[in-house]
C-alpha cells in the first residue's frame, strides 16, 4: 500500500511515519522539510498537487497538514481559508481523481463548546475562524471523496524536536522555574500524538469510513492538565496559577469553553483503547527522557 502523508514533519505526521513502516510512505511538506527524503507539495497549489499525485499514485492520503494557530487564523483569515479549506478541497479532489482513500484530521473546535462530550452525531457550530475552516475541510472531504474517514481530535501533545505544543510549553516553562497562568474553565480531551497515530494507522488498515472522534479518554481543564504535567514530570506545581477564560487577554480568537469529545464509537469500531491524561503524560515522559 502506498500512503502519502501531508505535514509529515509535524508532531502527528512524524508519529504516523514512524508507525507506518510496513507500507510505502511518501512524506510531503509545504515550505519546510523535516525529513531529508520529504517531497515538496504545497497543498494550496492545484498544479503541484496534481503533479505529485500523478508521479506517486497513492492509495491512501493521510492529511495532517493545517494552519492550527487559532489566533493566527483569526487574524489572517485569507491564509487560514487558503490552507485549511481550499488546500483540503484541492487534496480531496485529487484523491477522488486518483481513486485514493482520504483520512482527514479535523478538530474538536468545530463545536461551539456549550455542551461538551460531543458525539459524532452532534451538529458542528464553530465559534472561531480556525474551526470554520476545518469544518469546511470536512465538507470538502465528504463531497469529493468516495472513500474517506474524518477523525476529529483535541489538544495534541507529545515529543518533537522542533514543533511546540501546550504540554511542551508547560514543561519548558516550569523547568526554567517561571510562573505561568492557565485557564481553569477551558475543557478539552488532551490527546497523545503517538496514540492518535496508532489509531490512524489502524483506520487505514481496517478501511474505516465516516466521522470519528479520536481523542484522549479524559475530559480535563487546561489548568488540571498543567498540574498533572507538573506531577508526572516532577516539576513545581506551585508555579501554575489558574485564570478564568474571561480574564485572559492574550487570545484574539474565541475558544469553545468545553469541546471535549466522546470516543465510544472509535474504540468500539476499531477495537482500540485511547489513553487518559495520566497514561498519555507517562508515555510522553518516557519518550521525552529518551530524546533529551
Amino acid at each position: 500500500m502506498k500512503v502519502l502523508v501531508t505535514g509529515a514533519g509535524g508532531l502527528l505526521g512524524t508519529k504516523i511515519v514512524e508507525l507506518a513502516q510496513d507500507y510505502t510512505v511518501y512524506k510531503t511538506h509545504g515550505s519546510h522539510s523535516f525529513f531529508p527524503d520529504s517531497i515538496k507539495m504545497d497543498i494550496t497549489d492545484r498544479e503541484e498537487v496534481r503533479h505529485v499525485f500523478s508521479q506517486l499514485r497513492p492509495d491512501v492520503v493521510i492529511h495532517t497538514a493545517a494552519e492550527t494557530n487559532v489566533d493566527k487564523c483569526e487574524d489572517q483569515r485569507e491564509h487560514a481559508w487558503k490552507t485549511n479549506a481550499d488546500g483540503t478541497r484541492i487534496l480531496a479532489e485529487a484523491c477522488n481523481k486518483a481513486q485514493a482513500r482520504m483520512v482527514y484530521i479535523s478538530t474538536d473546535y468545530v463545536f461551539d463548546g456549550e455542551q461538551g462530550l460531543y458525539t459524532e452525531e452532534d451538529e458542528p457550530d464553530p465559534v472561531n475562524y480556525y474551526g470554520t475552516t476545518k469544518l469546511m475541510g470536512e465538507r470538502s472531504v465528504e463531497k469529493h471523496c468516495e472513500s474517506f474517514a474524518i477523525l476529529r481530535t483535541s489538544v495534541l501533545y507529545g515529543t518533537h524536536p522542533e514543533k511546540p505544543n501546550f504540554v511542551k510549553w508547560i514543561i519548558r516553562t516550569l523547568k526554567r522555574g517561571e510562573p505561568l497562568t492557565v485557564v481553569e474553565d477551558h475543557y478539552n480531551s488532551p490527546t497523545l500524538a503517538d496514540n492518535l497515530a496508532e489509531v490512524i494507522v489502524k483506520a487505514v488498515e481496517s478501511r474505516l469510513s465516516g466521522v470519528y472522534h479520536v481523542a484522549g479518554s479524559e475530559r480535563v481543564s487546561r489548568y488540571d492538565l498543567a498540574l498533572k504535567t507538573a506531577e508526572i514530570f516532577i516539576l513545581d506545581a506551585t508555579l501554575v496559577h489558574p485564570i478564568r477564560m474571561n480574564e485572559l487577554k492574550a487570545w484574539t480568537a474565541k475558544r469553545p469553553k468545553d469541546s471535549s469529545l466522546r470516543i465510544d464509537k472509535i474504540e468500539r469500531k476499531a477495537g482500540v483503547k485511547l489513553l487518559d491524561v495520566t497514561q498519555g503524560l507517562r508515555e510522553m515522559k518516557r519518550t521525552w527522557e529518551e530524546t533529551q
